[in-house]
């Protein structure tokens, strides 16, 4: 057992928890609006708080425990862009208040801590639920804690400082293109091959792996191999418009919306498969509510105490009322009505929140936060949501004019932002709990500091948020008339809730695309599991995978893909060497190098994205240029393009590189 004097929840570990979750929250807020994607940020900052506490000789594991649980929460509450940003799009907000966005973000990741806790001792201790990233976690912490030489935020570093660099080349100086593409036309049909050339999404397709990549691709392939050009020939072409805008305008307004019903029902789909294991994660949950607490008195095996964890509740609700009640005044309905909304709505968030607490805890142990259905949570809760408001609306009259439907439109935004910070969370909790236990951490100190993660994150995300708007703009939501939408960034999870409310709202959804998604992603769900049963599941096709990759621009999808493939041709060589040189831990030791190598090509880019945008945030606003950086080259858009490629392919031979030496580390 772990010695009861080792420090465990300390002032300069939370202080260092706090700068990490700082640096992943805005690195993660980047990467969500522009590829609808977060990273798991437990390993890279175990790694960044072992090669920093190294410095401090009375340091331990369990400090470094503590700080990676910090700072993880950071990725998962950031996922409230999946939701938050579509009050933009719809043109309800102008920009991210403030304290309305630190509040919900801070209650609702504070719920999904206090639902979870019940859940542990029987979906950690007690359960053979494998937690991937948990685990992982637990073998980088214990690895650091054994000096090696090579703790790996060399890698992390690296990467960062390569992908920031390149990133500052391409949408600093715009010397070099950010993608490329060759379109193929036969008659009134339009064929793109694209390309795009970010490393921060190269690191994130080798995290996703081969099956995830091959799944994009095929949806890249069915998009732009199959349905634009069917689009594209069986339509008209507008006299002034070339056949490439065309293609772009029946993917922006057809194809796109193909690729929004299939996401829906994959997400829909995975929440169904795991219907059985989530009710008995409620079951437990109200069992280990009614069962007494705190029974062993070791130190592994100690919660938040019952009182503790309602006073916690009551202040969480009580944040959640407030922020409900400032955003619902703004609306001009009566008191009684506002009073009414208020309730529902604080009832729904936390309602709602406690069965999908549970849900995400189950899903995170069976197939790991990462691949999570987040996106399908937040589906139901939209549709749930909405219709207890359409009920409403339709008794109060607030359905009568465009104002209210708008207004009930946001509300739902809103409360269900509430529920998927709850989620999230829920989702993170549960994967640090387990590697708390695997290093004989201290339950509520974990807890204690997640909820710390959770306050310091909220403080981050809204003028992250409040920065990005304002020097890229989403998709559909221009700040500024003059800005090139081309640079937008596309929020696909928020652009895909805000479609969905507004339509049950509306009834104006594209409906007809939509089912036709729908059904393709049915086929889909049919053909994935018939590979996973005639292969024994070592065969798959993500149905949510081939959505994103019909729903996301291609110069998004191609980079990932990229890195997806990447790591299936290293993980065959690893695995070759492993087989002829007898050396068993040759593959742990590169999957290592690989995971924290894209993390921080991840972190890199993302945070040059961030400091970039207060570069660009602050030469608008004093009357410049929205490209304040730019060089401006004439006649250099075909040698950017070659810059761009050369570069990426540079990268690509630069993380092999890093992950090979793997082999050199016996």
């Amino acid at each position: 057992m772990q010695s009861t004097n080792l420090k465990e929840l300390t002032f300069r570990g939370m202080l260092l928890g706090a700068l990490i979750t700082v640096l992943f929250t805005a690195s993660n807020v980047y990467l969500g609006l522009k590829v609808g994607m977060t990273f798991a940020s437990s390993i890279p900052a175990a790694v960044i708080s072992m090669a920093v506490l190294k410095f401090f000789k009375d340091s331990s594991i369990l400090e470094n425990n503590m700080v990676q649980t910090q700072a993880s929460s950071a990725g998962t509450l950031s996922s409230v862009i999946f939701v938050l940003p579509g009050l933009l799009m719809m043109g309800y907000w102008q920009d991210f208040p403030f304290w309305q966005t630190m509040l919900i973000c801070a209650a609702g990741g504070t719920l999904g801590v206090l639902f979870t806790i019940p859940l542990r001792r029987a979906m950690v201790v007690n359960s053979d639920l494998p937690y991937p990233e948990g685990v992982a976690a637990a073998e980088i912490l214990k690895a650091g804690n054994h000096s090696d030489g090579d703790s790996g935020v060399k890698d992390i570093a690296y990467g960062g400082i390569f992908a920031g660099l390149v990133a500052f080349l391409t949408n600093g100086l715009r010397v070099m293109a950010d993608g490329a593409s060759a379109w193929i036309q036969t008659g009134k049909a339009a064929f793109q091959l694209p390309m795009g050339f970010s490393l921060a999404l190269l690191g994130a397709g080798y995290l996703i792996g081969i099956v995830g990549g091959i799944a994009m691709l095929i949806g890249v392939i069915l998009t732009w191999g199959v349905a634009v050009p069917f689009f594209s020939a069986s339509g008209d072409v507008a006299t002034d418009a070339s056949l490439i805008d065309t293609a772009w305008t029946v993917w922006k307004t057809k194809v796109r919306f193909i690729g929004v019903g299939t996401i829906g029902i994959a997400a829909i789909w995975t929440l169904l498969v795991l219907m059985k294991p989530m009710v008995e994660g409620m079951v437990h949950s109200f069992r280990m509510l009614k069962g007494t607490h705190g029974e062993s008195e070791h130190r592994i095996d100690i919660d938040l105490s019952p009182k503790t964890m309602i006073y916690i509740l009551i202040a969480s609700v009580a944040l959640i009322v407030i922020s409900l009640h400032h955003f619902i005044a703004a609306a001009p309905i009566s008191p009684e009505l506002a009073l009414l909304l208020v309730v529902v709505c604080t009832f729904l968030a936390v309602f709602i929140g406690f069965f999908v607490a549970a849900a995400s805890g189950y899903m995170a142990g069976l197939v790991g936060s990462s691949s999570s259905p987040i996106s399908g949570i937040g589906i139901i809760s939209v549709i749930v949501i909405s219709l207890v408001l359409v009920s409403i609306g339709n008794a109060s009259g607030l359905f009568e004019t465009a104002d209210g439907q708008k207004f009930l439109t946001a509300l739902t935004l809103f409360t269900a932002s509430i529920v998927l910070t709850t989620a999230t969370i829920s989702n993170d909790n549960l994967q640090d709990l387990k590697t708390g236990l695997l290093v004989e951490a201290t339950p509520w100190r974990q807890q204690v500091a997640l909820i710390i993660g959770c306050f310091v994150g909220a403080l981050v995300i809204a003028p992250v948020l409040e920065i990005l708007y304002h020097a890229y703009g989403f998709t559909g939501a221009l700040p500024r008339a003059d800005m090139d939408p081309a640079q937008a960034l596309s929020a696909p999870q928020a652009t895909l809730m805000t479609t969905i409310s507004q339509g049950i709202f509306s009834n104006k959804l594209e409906w007809t695309y939509i089912l036709t998604g729908v059904g393709l992603g049915a086929v889909l769900i049919i053909i994935d599991s018939f590979l996973k049963k005639v292969s024994d599941k070592k065969f798959a096709l993500p149905v949510l995978a081939v959505g994103i990759g019909i729903y996301l621009p291609p110069s998004i999808n191609m980079p990932v893909v990229c890195g997806a493939f990447l790591a299936w041709i290293i993980n065959r060589h690893i695995t070759k060497y492993a087989a002829r040189t007898g050396d068993k831990d040759v593959g742990k030791r590169a999957e290592r190098f690989g995971t924290l190598f894209s993390a921080g090509l991840i972190v890199g880019e993302s945070l040059m994205g961030v400091i970039l945008a207060f570069i660009i945030a602050a030469s608008v606003t004093s009357g410049g240029s929205e490209a304040p950086l730019a060089l401006n080259l004439e006649n250099w858009d075909t040698i950017a393009e070659v810059l761009g490629l050369a570069v990426f392919i540079a990268g690509v031979v630069i993380f092999t590189s890093r992950v090979l030496r793997a082999k050199k580390s016996a």
